[in-house]
């Protein structure tokens, strides 16, 4: 597929998906009690994209029941794609699974050296995501959604691309559009003045964990053609995942150059981040897309209408979903 492997493109998914940056069973302090609840809607109005260790608010305050929160959320609006086979569905379920991984590694003792700026820095990277999924759903033309996300979510509404396509626009919007702006509007520094970045770029071996269990769950509940690797050692998911590592690393610097920018300047980084995330996006539509009658969505929907409720196959660094 254009040269490219599908395995190797859920790799660059992970990335996307926290990119910095859920029922998952997450730990309690006492065995059977119910997860703190935290009313993400009640919190979003709220949710300064500064992070303020002080604050109130859970999410400013980088507590990870903030990330409960976020992973409730990101179910509510998954589970009806999957119900529904829609093929927004595929970055959904990424995201998600990405989600409920991070939420698990926040809860493990010298995960991250500041756990709680990484729990605001993913919650709010998070925000730019489900603002861009309501807006479109609320209305698709609107100017409060990105160019990028515009083209992911239209593409997979109509059921013009692979799920390999699904994938890429997902990931394009999310990283080489909103993981700049998200990290320059969390913060780049914590209390102490030193740079976060640490703990920014160790999301990256979190992400390679999940990347296995995540294509076997695609290709088993959405889409078979996920998994089309053959290569030993995921030789492919490696050099994919390194490409995205480097979206990654320039989505930190162009949260640095927002960051110490002018009013002037500031207008031309966010441009720039514009321009390179619709030209991908433009890309990864065409690349990808179905070309009927050789190539088409009927045995994707198929597949997906029999088995979307399938469990996981494989289980993730938290265990298997309970969702």
């Amino acid at each position: 597929m254009f040269g490219i492997r599908v395995r190797a493109i859920a790799a660059a998914a992970l990335l996307v998906a926290v990119a910095t940056v859920v029922g998952v069973s997450t730990t309690q302090d006492r065995a059977g009690a119910d997860p703190v609840f935290v009313e993400w809607p009640a919190l979003l109005p709220g949710l300064t994209d500064g992070f303020d260790p002080g604050s109130s608010n859970v999410c400013v305050s980088g507590k990870v029941q903030c990330i409960d929160a976020v992973v409730r959320e990101m179910q509510r609006r998954a589970e009806p794609l999957l119900d529904s086979c829609s093929h927004q569905a595929l970055f959904a379920l990424t995201y998600l699974r990405v989600t409920e991984t991070y939420a698990w590694s926040a809860r493990q003792p010298g995960y991250y050296a500041d756990p709680a700026w990484t729990n605001h820095a993913v919650a709010v990277f998070a925000k730019y995501y489900l603002r861009a999924f309501d807006n479109w759903t609320a209305d698709s033309n609107s100017s409060a959604v990105p160019q990028a996300w515009k083209t992911a979510f239209n593409a997979a509404r109509a059921g013009r691309v692979s799920g390999a396509g699904n994938f890429f626009l997902g990931l394009n919007a999310h990283i080489n559009h909103d993981l700049g702006l998200a990290m320059a509007a969390a913060g780049l520094t914590g209390p102490d003045g030193r740079s976060e970045k640490p703990n920014y770029d160790h999301i990256d071996a979190l992400l390679n964990s999940v990347t296995l269990p995540l294509v076997a769950e695609l290709s088993a509940r959405l889409d078979p053609s996920m998994d089309d690797s053959s290569r030993a050692l995921s030789l492919d998911a490696v050099a994919t995942g390194n490409v995205m590592y480097l979206w990654r690393e320039q989505a930190w610097r162009n949260a640095e150059l927002l960051a110490n920018a002018t009013p002037l300047t500031r207008n031309v980084v966010i441009g720039t981040i514009d321009a390179n995330s619709i030209t991908q996006a433009t890309t990864y539509s065409t690349a990808f897309s179905y070309l009927p009658p050789v190539t088409s969505r009927t045995a994707r929907d198929s597949w997906c209408a029999g088995h979307h409720d399938d469990p996981a196959p494989q289980a993730y660094p938290f265990g298997f979903p309970t969702d």
